[in-house]
């Protein structure tokens, strides 16, 4: 993508926009890890079946949900030290949430330690 008009798919500002560039060099970098974590978080969510309204069961798939709890759990476990006890906190508790969620809607447990994002953050059962 040579031109500056091109989006590639899945962002909002053009590639080579100087004003983006500038937008988002002024983000503190927790803020973009725990605005990640948080959508993570949301879709992990909706595809646990946790959605509100009469759609919520057609919404709910456990594959899906399980990718997005592992990779939401790697991301804090990995940004945890570096984010600060007061952020790291509170996007575990919603990790934890998630993946005892994710056990709830499951008809086929796993085992202790298999669950999603159990191999970085152990068992939470």
């Amino acid at each position: 993508m040579s031109s500056t008009d091109e989006t590639p798919a899945g962002f909002d500002a053009p590639v080579g926009n100087d004003q983006a560039t500038r937008d988002i060099a002024e983000v503190a970098a927790v803020q973009v890890i725990t605005t990640a974590a948080v959508h993570l978080m949301s879709a992990a969510a909706v595809k646990c079946g946790l959605a509100e309204g009469d759609d919520a069961e057609e919404l709910k798939d456990l594959d899906e949900a399980r990718k997005l709890i592992t990779a939401l759990a790697a991301l804090v476990v990995a940004s945890a030290p570096d984010i600060g006890n007061q952020h790291a906190r509170s996007l575990r508790d919603g990790l934890r949430s998630l993946q005892l969620a994710f056990r709830e809607a499951s008809v086929i447990p796993d085992a202790p330690g298999e669950g999603p994002g159990e191999k970085y953050t152990g068992s939470v059962v």
